[in-house]
């Protein structure tokens, strides 16, 4: 199916362009997103003239992203868990929580779907964790997971 983006996506394509994606990925997806629309001759007109509007607004998008990444980029957050004598967790640390420990401590809301750990958190210790503001601007910071008590 041939969509046009209206916004660079990430390993997809940059604004304006006419790209060729599997159904599912464009109606659930793109399109249901605003992220691109189907590619008739009409879309295709429409988007031409307002390309350089989209442009701007990707990349004010852009710099707020930027402005993210220097609040919160390289920071350590730390969360405590239950645990085991193992240093395991009960449970794991997700995205979710990621994105409320930021809210708390910087006030800056992130979707869960923006966190990317590079490992799963499932123990004691500090973790690297991905954040991706933006399709050319992403964030890198650290997870401290500490013990709150041990179970025996």
């Amino acid at each position: 199916m041939k969509v046009i983006l209206l916004e660079n996506v990430k390993r997809v394509g940059s604004i304006g362009e006419i790209i060729d994606v599997k159904r599912g990925f464009a109606r659930n997806f793109l399109i249901a997103n605003k992220k691109a629309l189907y590619a008739s001759k009409e879309n295709i007109k429409e988007v031409e003239k307002i390309k350089s509007e989209l442009s701007k607004k990707d990349d004010e998008k852009k710099k707020d992203a930027l402005e993210i990444a220097e609040q919160i980029g390289k920071k350590t957050f730390s969360v405590k868990k239950l645990s085991t004598e193992n240093n395991e967790l009960y449970g794991s640390v997700k995205p979710t929580e990621i994105s409320k420990l930021i809210l708390e401590e910087n006030k800056i809301d992130i979707k869960p779907s923006m966190i990317q750990p590079v490992e799963e958190i499932k123990s004691l210790g500090k973790f690297k964790v991905k954040i991706f503001l933006h399709s050319e601007v992403d964030a890198e910071i650290t997870i401290n997971v500490s013990s709150s008590e041990s179970i025996q």
